[in-house]
């Protein structure tokens, strides 16, 4: 099997001949990222810059991809009649993606867009005023959100309709959860979050496209509803923080996972032997016989303190735990 037939079947439990890796830092992947110009972070060469949408991103001397301080829509009565919304029909957003499929031949092919959507509402807004205006001002954030929802699905058309049958999955970022719960409730997530993930999932799907989101944070009480409208990959990189035997338990086999060994408890701060019992339990409690693991990577090892060697010992334990071997 070549990497995409080995990716393809671990997400669609069809039976991979290994592990699919995500493994950048090792040189190891089986998949392969066809990006739009769309700026995230900003100019990591600066310790302030600006995204595409105008959100002041600032780093510290430590090498990593910084935090949001400037929102452009915080003083939202102010803003929001000057506000320069992106135009997602800009042609500066696709050039050069053909190009960026250089090296993607048998190789699962990715493309997606960072902070998808509560991600780019509080980085727009500040999460204080997105959580309080969520229950203060429904309107004002559902005229956000679907904003936000109509950007990333004209994204996503320009990219199909350029690259017909050429891309393999969707991937995204929404960190939804705080080292004990969601940051909204379950509830108010399915009332307001959840219609709109699909209309995204349902477009992607349409397309052909798996869907893979990171998060994290405990996110356990979202991921039913995730899976219910067909969410295909869920990275999860804190699974000490979600409970692996609970995850296992209650998802395995229903959903696939893209995990690691924990990038706060396990990867900084323990030995060899403490990560080679995690990649095991890992592999027990979340894979299946027929798929549902794909072991991806960390990509700010420096940030969390992870050196290299820790991350082969990592790729060598999961190697020989590898239910598919």
């Amino acid at each position: 099997m070549n990497s995409y037939e080995i990716a393809r079947r671990a997400i669609h439990f069809e039976r991979p001949a290994r592990l699919p890796l995500s493994f950048a830092s090792l040189g190891l992947n089986d998949f392969h990222t066809v990006s739009t110009n769309l700026v995230g972070t900003g100019d990591h060469t600066k310790n302030e810059t600006y995204d595409s949408w105008g959100c002041l991103w600032v780093r510290s001397e430590v090498a990593n991809m910084g935090q949001v301080r400037g929102h452009p829509l915080e003083n939202w009565d102010d803003a929001i009649g000057s506000y320069q919304w992106p135009d997602p029909e800009a042609a500066w957003i696709y050039e050069g993606m053909e190009q960026r499929f250089s090296g993607a031949d048998s190789k699962y092919v990715m493309t997606g867009i960072f902070m998808l959507l509560f991600e780019r509402m509080h980085a727009l807004c500040g999460m204080s005023n997105v959580l309080t205006d969520l229950y203060a001002n429904r309107e004002r954030m559902e005229e956000l959100a679907d904003r936000i929802v109509a950007f990333d699905l004209a994204i996503m058309r320009n990219v199909a309709e350029r690259f017909p049958g050429r891309i393999h999955g969707f991937g995204f970022t929404d960190d939804w959860g705080t080292e004990l719960a969601t940051f909204v409730s379950p509830k108010m997530w399915c009332d307001f979050f959840q219609p709109r993930y699909d209309r995204i999932f349902g477009a992607a799907h349409g397309y052909g496209w798996t869907v893979r989101m990171h998060s994290c944070g405990r996110v356990n009480e979202i991921i039913d509803p995730l899976i219910e409208i067909g969410l295909d990959v869920i990275n999860l990189q804190q699974p000490r923080a979600l409970g692996i035997e609970e995850v296992g338990r209650r998802f395995a086999g229903r959903i696939c996972f893209s995990s690691l060994c924990d990038i706060q408890h396990t990867l900084p701060y323990k030995g060899a032997d403490e990560i080679r019992e995690e990649a095991r339990l890992l592999l027990q409690c979340w894979a299946t016989p027929e798929g549902g693991f794909v072991l991806s990577d960390y990509g700010d090892g420096g940030a969390i303190g992870v050196p290299l060697w820790k991350k082969e010992a990592m790729l060598d334990a999961f190697r020989e735990f590898d239910p598919y071997r």
